[in-house]
């Protein structure tokens, strides 16, 4: 009996043990595990289509976590709450920011970690939170659909319906003036006819223009030897007539001065006299044309004959 007694006592110690070296192993495990991975939390505040638990985060295009759980924030449900595990090796810096990216067009979507100056410090060091949050950027996405409704924003603008009429309008002119011009659709091909032969004739004088002018230029260099030859004659003797002028005025200043000062004060009555004696001459002609002879002679003209007064 006491041997049997026995025989479960150390079975029982063998279980324990047993167990007690397994739970240590998985604690074991578990701290080593937890010792080279870091939790972080990234918070959205766009749609996460796609996004699912165990999805890849990477790092400028390398793999170094997943994505461990997806909530949305109690206090805000517009926002998305996003537990990461990244390896602890990872230097996301406080400067790091997360994106929502896809593989492709169509492919799955995972969150991308940019940035981080080497000169920045480690989030994990610098976070006061239990779980550091990483910044977040808009994604291309977002971008997109930014832009995509921006630009249905604006073809509601363009496309409203006092616009739609005035392109309507709009139309309905440009119809009528085609209209129009089919209609004197003759009359335009006179006008281009007479255009062409417009432009040949001018074509052609602008030809005739070009030669006489070339024409002209040829005569011209030809004799401007000359007629720089004369032109340097006659300014020379201009020069030499205007020194001669000026000496001539130096030599009779005087007398010129004396003129001015005593000639032109006689020139005044001497005028006064002319005039009379052209009054006097204009008196004689006029009786002289109206009696020559009675005033050469002293006496008045013979009285012409007049039957009349014989009566």
């Amino acid at each position: 009996m006491e041997t049997k007694a026995n025989y479960v006592l150390i079975g029982a110690f063998t279980l324990a043990a047993a167990a007690f070296l397994l739970l240590f192993g998985l604690w074991a495990a578990k701290y080593s595990s937890d010792r080279d991975w870091q939790e972080y939390q990234v918070v959205f505040t766009e749609p996460v289509t796609g996004l699912t638990e165990g999805s890849s985060v990477q790092y400028n295009g390398i793999a170094i976590g997943t994505v461990e759980r997806l909530d949305l924030d109690q206090k805000d449900p517009r926002r998305v709450v996003a537990r990461l595990k990244v390896k602890a090796s990872t230097p996301v810096k406080v400067d790091t920011r997360a994106k929502l990216s896809i593989t492709g067009l169509t492919g799955v979507p995972f969150i991308q970690l940019t940035g981080g100056s080497p000169e920045a410090e480690w989030l994990a060091q610098a976070s006061r939170e239990d779980v550091p949050t990483i910044a977040t950027e808009a994604s291309a996405l977002q971008n997109i659909a930014d832009t995509a409704n921006r630009l249905v924003a604006r073809m509601d603008q363009v496309l409203s319906e006092e616009n739609v009429k005035r392109i309507a309008n709009t139309l309905e002119n440009i119809e009528a003036m085609t209209g129009s011009v089919a209609a004197q659709r003759e009359d335009l091909r006179l006008l281009i006819v007479n255009a062409r032969k417009s432009s040949e004739l001018l074509q052609r004088t602008l030809g005739s223009t070009n030669q006489a002018v070339e024409d002209i230029d040829r005569e011209l260099v030809d004799k401007l030897p000359g007629l720089v030859v004369k032109l340097d004659s006659t300014l020379t003797r201009l020069d030499a007539a205007a020194g001669g002028a000026d000496a001539i005025l130096g030599e009779n200043r005087a007398a010129i001065r004396s003129f001015a000062n005593d000639g032109l004060s006689q020139l005044g009555p001497t005028l006064a006299e002319l005039r009379g004696l052209v009054r006097d001459l204009r008196r004689i002609s006029e009786r002289m044309q109206g009696n020559p002879a009675g005033y050469l002679l002293g006496r008045d003209a013979p009285k012409e004959f007049d039957p009349d007064e014989e009566r």
